[in-house]
This record gives C-alpha cells, sequence and structure tokens, in this order.
C-alpha cells in the first residue's frame, strides 16, 4: 500500500472535528496561489472595483453567475 493510501485511509477514519483541523493545517502548510501581500493582488482587486463602478453592464447578477456555473459544469438546478 502506498504511503498516501496509508495516510488517506488514517485520516478517513478520524472524526469530522480532526479532519477539519488537519485540512485547515494541509491547505495552510500550501504556498500561496499568487496574491500574498507583496504582489498586485489587492491593487487588481482595486482596479475591478473601479472599473466595474465606471462600467456597471460589465457586471452580472448572482443568479447569472449561478446560471453560467451550472451550465459550465453541466449540474441541475
Amino acid at each position: 500500500m502506498s504511503t498516501i493510501a496509508e495516510a488517506e485511509k488514517i485520516v478517513l477514519s478520524l472524526s469530522v472535528k480532526d479532519r477539519a483541523a488537519l485540512a485547515g493545517k494541509i491547505i495552510r502548510s500550501l504556498p500561496s496561489p499568487g496574491w500574498d501581500d507583496n504582489d498586485d493582488g489587492v491593487d487588481e482587486a482595486l482596479r475591478r472595483s473601479d472599473e466595474l463602478r465606471k462600467n456597471p453592464e460589465l457586471g452580472m447578477s448572482i443568479e447569472e453567475l449561478d446560471r453560467r456555473i451550472r451550465e459550465r459544469f453541466g449540474w441541475k438546478s
């Protein structure tokens, strides 16, 4: 049995609370997905917010976003 399979077997035997705590630790151990404090992530978000405020037609409703996600992944309502 591989190390990952062994670890998975042990992890899945833990309580929900313990699995959630472990998942949080594992996620925090991963490298930043590219929007840490040292990059332009905040600046980009502010730029997009300003752009949307100036051109609201660029945005979409939450219902439209939901419809597009369901359509993209083939999910039914």
